[in-house]
């Protein structure tokens, strides 16, 4: 992708990713490329709260800043001070993800002397390292990793893949904590950003995989109680609800399953960065632009003709969601099938 590694670069570079889980997963594809290209310069990542869990399992990443913006406001006062904490730690260059001003503000702030961004915003003063055409970048993973390498470079499709590395002492540990069986157990992920991205039929998914002897636990953050009430109220005592507000949970229970079913979503990300065997399910998103950098088993979408898909909107515009609502039970379950006997081989 360059030329050669620059190993003379040793100053830290700052990374700052879009705040949602599966983008901030995919950043991981940044930090290696930008590995590739300057080994000897640490990589920080900004992360919110939510998110400040991947990194403990980034290779490549030195440490995460903390940084719970508000999303509504300009918070110039926060801003200043995370500025005063990044000035402290002598960053040569910062990469700004999100085209929005309130991203390039505080790396500004600080004086990192390289601040390399989209054009968007009209953050003029704010980057000094202009790139253009984002718009014309096919994938998100294009976007986000053209900017770790040098202006006009000519970009690969074949980038690294993200890597979410966990323990068998982490993944043993949490599973005894969490109190759970040695059973054969199947994550699903019923959550998406929008109810347009939800499958609509994890409940009786469920009820046919504990029919058949495996565990069902439903992961999720707190916003998919409800869903994983209905999931395990249909599922019956072999299903658990690990949902919650604490990501690490979650990743300890996609590393720790023997199979992951979930919606587009940033758990997607996270069980294929981490490499547990999965299947995503698609309906108004295309897999071509959403789907994983990573090889999962299986993508279900509908075999139906749905003319308004891909709209890639949360919400359906035409209040039938049959991009969701035409994927059977059946198909999911014979995908389950298929990978869970693959896995035996």
């Amino acid at each position: 992708m360059t030329s050669a590694p620059d190993r003379s670069e040793t100053s830290p570079v700052l990374l700052i990713p879009y705040m949602w889980i599966g983008d901030f997963v995919r950043c991981h594809t940044v930090i290696r490329v930008l590995k590739d290209r300057w080994p000897n310069r640490p990589v920080d990542v900004l992360t919110t709260r939510l998110c400040a869990p991947l990194l403990d399992y980034m290779p490549g990443v030195r440490s995460g800043i903390l940084s719970d913006l508000p999303r509504g406001s300009i918070a110039i006062g926060r801003q200043w001070a995370l500025a005063d904490i990044l000035r402290k730690n002598g960053y040569g260059a910062s990469l700004v993800m999100p085209r929005t001003w309130k991203a390039a503000l505080a790396p500004a702030l600080a004086g990192i002397p390289q601040r390399t961004g989209f054009v968007g915003e009209v953050r003029f003063g704010l980057l000094n390292d202009w790139r253009w055409g984002e718009r014309s970048l096919p994938r998100m993973v294009d976007c986000l990793s053209a900017l770790a390498l040098p202006p006009n470079n000519e970009l690969p499709m074949d980038w690294p893949e993200p890597q979410l590395l966990v323990s068998k002492s982490d993944i043993d540990a949490w599973r005894s904590a969490q109190t759970l069986g040695a059973n054969k157990a199947i994550a699903l992920a019923p959550g998406a950003v929008g109810p347009a991205k939800r499958w609509s039929y994890y409940a009786e998914a469920a009820r046919d995989l504990t029919a058949r002897g495996y565990d069902v636990w439903v992961i999720g953050g707190p916003g998919e109680k409800a869903a994983a009430a209905d999931i395990v109220r249909a599922a019956g005592p072999q299903a658990r609800d690990l949902t919650g507000d604490d990501l690490r949970n979650g990743i300890m229970a996609l590393a720790a399953a023997d199979l992951v079913i979930s919606n587009d979503s940033g758990l997607l990300h996270v069980a294929a960065a981490i490499g547990s065997p999965t299947i995503g399910i698609f309906g108004p998103t295309s897999p071509f632009h959403y789907a994983p950098l990573n090889p999962i088993d299986a993508i279900i979408e509908t075999k139906t003709e749905v003319s308004c898909r891909p709209c890639h909107k949360p919400t359906c515009r035409m209040q039938h969601h049959r991009c969701m609502r035409d994927i059977p039970v059946s198909d999911v379950i014979g995908a389950a099938d298929r990978t869970l006997q693959a896995a035996l081989r």
